[in-house]
């Protein structure tokens, strides 16, 4: 039976160029890209390469993109560095720096922010979305980063970003963007943004798993979390994965030529889930309605656990994912929609992404509704045998 995998917003399959890519370079490149014989030579025009290609998708320059293992590394990376960065100008009281971050923001950057200092928590409303204004009303004197992600992985929310980098930048306090859900789903430049730092994941928009990168804006010293090499032009130590940044440089500069149409497919694939989602009762689609994500669909389902639902789906050969507890790897209410207000532990996220079909959305809106009548069914008859 075909399925159709409607979890992209957790990780998108390998594109084939970038696979293709990565075959090439683990047979052809040996060297270590860090020395001057020919097979080191080999390596490091590989991986720069691959640098320049992820700094055109993203607007930057090459010099500006670090490799990292991940978008957390990456997001660790820019914590740990402009905390050290404020603590080295003094801005630390009693020895604590301050994070702003917003109530929606990846566990990855909480965490991090959490561990670095003190955090100042910034609300959102209803549809998952923040004022730029309330994000600026919390900077302190001893605030070493704001912290704002482009768009949210649970419920497709988009920011506003550009309102709190341009303000941020004029009172001085750098500003990281969180942007693993929006790098290949929406146009970034970062030069033109303005923004010091910018977090991305590799296997979220179609290369390898392990790759990710930081974008450190041109001029910017932060001090390195990983330290033993000079890798990176010393800002993240350790030998570099030439074959798997390969991969991620395919990726990227397939998108740099795809991203349009992939987007408008994309954005009426998902539109098509939401309208049929609208037809069953108790069903409500989360998220702000007209900044959002193209690639992603948020609902909550009245009346049957998330588990049941995913379980129900994955058997009619639908994968989906669900942010709320049990369903997860955290056992906790999503944070997410806690913050927005709403039923944090009846979640269903379905996203699609550069191998979505037409049968896949088919496919996922004819079980759906089967899914949750014969759960709400079963939930009815266990209730009626109880009493």
């Amino acid at each position: 039976m075909a399925r159709a995998y409607l979890d992209h917003a957790s990780t998108s399959p390998l594109r084939p160029v970038a696979r293709e890519a990565m075959v090439r370079a683990l047979t052809d490149l040996v060297g270590d890209p860090g020395r001057i014989h020919e097979e080191g030579m080999a390596a490091r025009v590989a991986l720069e390469t691959a640098r320049e290609q992820v700094a055109a998708l993203l607007g930057a320059r090459a010099r500006e993109v670090v490799f990292t293992s991940s978008a957390t590394e990456a997001i660790a990376a820019a914590v740990w560095g402009a905390g050290k960065r404020g603590r080295t100008k003094g801005i630390a009281q009693d020895g604590r720096v301050h994070h702003v971050a917003t109530a929606v923001e990846h566990s990855a950057v909480r965490a991090s922010a959490g561990r670095d200092g003190d955090v100042t928590v910034v609300g959102v409303d209803g549809g998952g979305r923040v004022d730029a204004e309330e994000v600026l009303a919390a900077v302190r004197p001893s605030t070493a980063c704001v912290h704002v992600q482009w768009g949210n992985h649970e419920v497709g929310t988009t920011q506003p970003v550009a309102e709190v980098v341009a303000a941020c930048r004029e009172r001085g306090v750098l500003v990281h963007v969180d942007a693993a859900q929006a790098v290949g789903r929406a146009p970034i430049a970062f030069d033109e943004l303005g923004a010091d730092l910018l977090s991305l994941s590799g296997h979220k928009l179609g290369g390898p798993a392990g790759t990710g990168a930081l974008l450190v804006r041109r001029g910017l010293r932060l001090p390195p979390l990983l330290l033993g090499g000079d890798q990176e032009r010393a800002r993240r130590a350790g030998l570099e994965p030439v074959a798997a940044l390969v991969g991620l440089g395919a990726a990227a500069e397939e998108l740099s030529s795809t991203m349009a149409d992939e987007v408008a497919r994309n954005e009426a694939q998902a539109e098509r889930v939401r309208a049929a989602a609208a037809h069953i009762d108790g069903v409500a689609a989360y998220g702000d309605p007209d900044h959002r994500l193209p690639h992603l669909v948020c609902l909550g389902i009245e009346g049957v656990e998330p588990q049941g639902v995913l379980l129900g789906l994955d058997r009619a050969g639908v994968a989906a994912h669900s942010g709320s507890a049990c369903s997860s790897e955290s056992l906790e209410p999503s944070p997410v929609l806690e913050a927005m207000g709403v039923d944090a532990h009846r979640s269903l996220r379905l996203s699609v992404g550069w191998s979505t079909t037409d049968a896949d959305i088919d496919r996922a809106i004819a079980a759906l509704p089967v899914t949750i009548d014969h759960l709400r069914s079963l939930a009815a008859g266990l209730g009626d045998r109880a009493g």
